[in-house]
């Protein structure tokens, strides 16, 4: 009779622990997938279209990744993410530039692809001297988590105009890919004033006019030792990487157009890396508070960009901007040449 009890004992905690395990085990697969789902396709089109032959399923892969993300902040982390084959892999792609063209917007908007992990921060490694001095090894570890067959993409916009970064990059992966994200100079110009000037004010310090600094005084003519003029000068910097990586490497993007129409943009990205097409309209909403459009994972999570992206621009006289054409022009003709893709700026 104590036997029966006991085997009917050990047989009741057997069931109430497979059941706290199954819940333990939902709860962190629900909650993962909350870190990053990405939209499969739209809800109004039930059926997927099937994965090409050797791909994983998205679904299966979603499910595995929200997984790992969860599980590698637990104590066993090293077991766990040997166990869902999470590694930390160097970058296959880096957005080099430029400065207040749409770098943080770009990568924010590829890592809508299931197949894209992006690096959170700017790891500044080829352009810092210090931080570069840490070696390849220091890199990896500024890398996020993420399975074999994924991209991990990062960005740093000051890498493009910084002259030891080239060659630098090319001694760690001389077949990496090169994505430079411009807009239209003279508002890129006036962009990165407006950011500068805006930190001033923050703390209570006074700053030129954008007409101060931008015209020499002497001259009556443009300023080229304003470093945000300089900085527009998209083919000069270009030319210095052509000394390191041919043109194939390097994939342009129209930062305007990212803006006002994103999705064409991010097709030509997902070509360039070889990704399947997966980020659809449907990934992509305009808010009209905020003057962009926001991310849209899934039916449940949604993301815009940050609050400092937008300024509004100061008003600028006519007659500066088109001294400002007039001086941008040539070399936007010869990034025309280089890249063979031209853009309608003035």
């Amino acid at each position: 009779m104590l036997f029966s009890q006991q085997q009917w004992l050990r047989q009741k905690f057997s069931v109430l622990g497979s059941l706290v395990l199954g819940s333990l085990f939902f709860l962190v697969v629900r909650e993962g997938t909350l870190d990053r789902l990405h939209l499969i396709c739209p809800i109004k089109d039930r059926l997927c279209p099937s994965d090409t032959s050797g791909q994983m399923p998205l679904h299966t892969l979603q499910l595995k990744q929200a997984l790992g993300l969860k599980l590698h902040r637990r104590n066993s982390i090293r077991e766990q993410l040997r166990t869902h084959r999470l590694i930390k892999q160097l970058p296959r792609a880096i957005i080099i530039g430029v400065r207040k063209g749409g770098t943080r917007a770009l990568l924010e908007m590829l890592s809508l692809h299931p197949a894209v992990v992006k690096a959170s921060q700017e790891v500044h490694f080829f352009d810092n001297e210090k931080n570069y001095a840490h070696g390849v090894d220091w890199y990896l570890k500024k890398m996020p988590f993420s399975f074999p067959h994924q991209i991990t993409v990062e960005k740093s916009p000051a890498y493009f105009i910084t002259e030891e970064v080239p060659e630098r990059i090319f001694k760690m992966n001389s077949s990496i890919k090169l994505l430079l994200i411009v807009r239209e100079p003279t508002t890129r110009t006036v962009s990165d004033y407006t950011q500068v000037l805006e930190g001033k004010e923050h703390k209570n310090k006074t700053y030129n006019k954008f007409e101060e600094l931008v015209v020499d005084s002497n001259t009556c003519e443009v300023n080229t030792k304003y470093k945000a003029v300089q900085t527009s000068i998209y083919s000069k910097y270009l030319e210095h990487w052509l000394k390191f990586f041919p043109i194939e490497q390097f994939h342009i993007v129209d930062g305007d157009s990212l803006i006002t129409d994103p999705l064409p943009e991010l097709k030509l990205v997902e070509r360039f890396l070889n990704l399947p097409s997966r980020i659809s309209q449907y990934n992509l909403y305009f808010n009209a508070t905020r003057g962009f459009f926001c991310l849209r994972f899934n039916f449940m999570f949604s993301k815009c960009l940050a609050g400092s992206k937008g300024r509004i621009h100061p008003d600028v006289n006519t007659s500066i901007k088109e001294k400002l054409w007039r001086f941008f022009h040539p070399f936007n003709q010869k990034l025309y040449q280089i890249t063979g893709r031209t853009f309608n700026w003035p």
